[in-house]
């Protein structure tokens, strides 16, 4: 399962991945979308919406189940995937690059720092 080494985890099964402008992206992981099948909706919160971390920020649902995002870090929402909307299935085709769903600007940058590495997390789901 493919568990990319450029970004950090939670161990609610979500992404985050710093960007070199300092804001990071949320998606969930290869992971997550293989065990909810084929994703049918997403909802996403609002751009502007302030996260905490763990928090629920949006629902994906698919034909076995609804669950439940949370928030890797705490954060202001700046942008959303859009496409996601129209092709939710884009989740389950390419979770980590086409697949994100929000972009975060973070309250804190050292909470990024104290999530899963790759590794780490590689290790939770094997």
């Amino acid at each position: 399962m493919s568990v990319p080494s450029d970004r950090k985890y939670a161990k609610s099964h979500e992404w985050a991945q710093r960007q070199p402008d300092g804001t990071v992206l949320v998606g969930i992981t290869h992971y997550a979308q293989n065990s909810l099948g084929d994703i049918t909706y997403v909802q996403l919160p609002k751009v502007g919406a302030v996260l905490q971390a763990g928090e629920s920020f949006g629902v994906v649902e698919s034909v076995k189940a609804a669950s439940d995002l949370y928030a890797p870090i705490a954060g202001t929402v700046l942008a959303i995937n859009e496409a996601l909307n129209q092709t939710p299935e884009t989740v389950n085709k390419d979770p980590h690059l086409g697949g994100w769903m929000l972009k975060l600007q973070p309250a804190n940058a050292a909470e990024f720092d104290g999530l899963l590495s790759a590794d780490a997390y590689a290790k939770q789901i094997s």
